[in-house]
């Protein structure tokens, strides 16, 4: 026999609704100042609830964006994306190109002065709350080889362990900052390094 019993009645008396709210008149909270004050609060709480439930965003830079199409949907295996919302409103997307070795700079244009929107690109689904941008602008690496550049080691590893799981032939050259070379269907070798900016 089970025996249901409500606690909440033993530890708490009966408190009415107003109990919770702080001892103000009620015209000073209905006041401009006090609905300016619960207007802020409730901005606050959803601007927190927006960039909480935004998904992290990997970008990683590709020499040819049809190589790269067929490499992250055809061996890995990555599902298309939405592109989150924040990068619709007005976001310009920094790729901190002062810092990056010249040597992973395409020479079709100037790191500088290269504008890119935030929707450019394909977008990938890497994990649940994380998603992979993939857009041109690396050059390409010795022997023309393609070359996927990062500036975030979490998103190599992530794409190193989906190269792992589908069973890619590939070889680690470097582990910190990490580079490794993978080969897809057509036998062209595809260099993803990171770059540390």
């Amino acid at each position: 026999m089970i025996l249901s019993v409500d606690i909440t009645s033993l530890f708490l008396p009966y408190l009415p609704p107003g109990a919770f709210l702080p001892d103000l008149p009620l015209d000073s909270l209905f006041s401009t100042q006090g609905i300016m004050v619960m207007l802020l609060v409730a901005y606050a709480v959803a601007m927190w609830m927006f960039l909480t439930s935004a998904p992290k965003v990997h970008t990683i830079m590709v020499s040819d964006l049809e190589i790269a199409r067929e490499f992250y949907e055809g061996l890995l295996d990555l599902s298309a994306a939405e592109v989150p919302l924040h990068y619709y409103y007005n976001y310009e997307q920094t790729l901190g190109a002062t810092a990056i070795d010249p040597l992973y700079i395409s020479n079709t244009g100037s790191a500088g002065t290269t504008s890119l929107r935030g929707t450019d690109g394909f977008w990938y689904q890497l994990k649940k709350n994380t998603q992979l941008h993939v857009i041109s602008g690396a050059s390409l690496g010795a022997k023309n080889q393609q070359r996927h550049v990062c500036f975030d080691g979490d998103c190599l590893e992530q794409v190193l362990m989906r190269v792992q799981m589908r069973r890619l032939k590939y070889k680690v050259r470097n582990q910190k900052p990490l580079n490794f070379l993978v080969k897809d269907l057509e036998g062209r070798v595809i260099e993803l390094a990171e770059v540390s900016n």
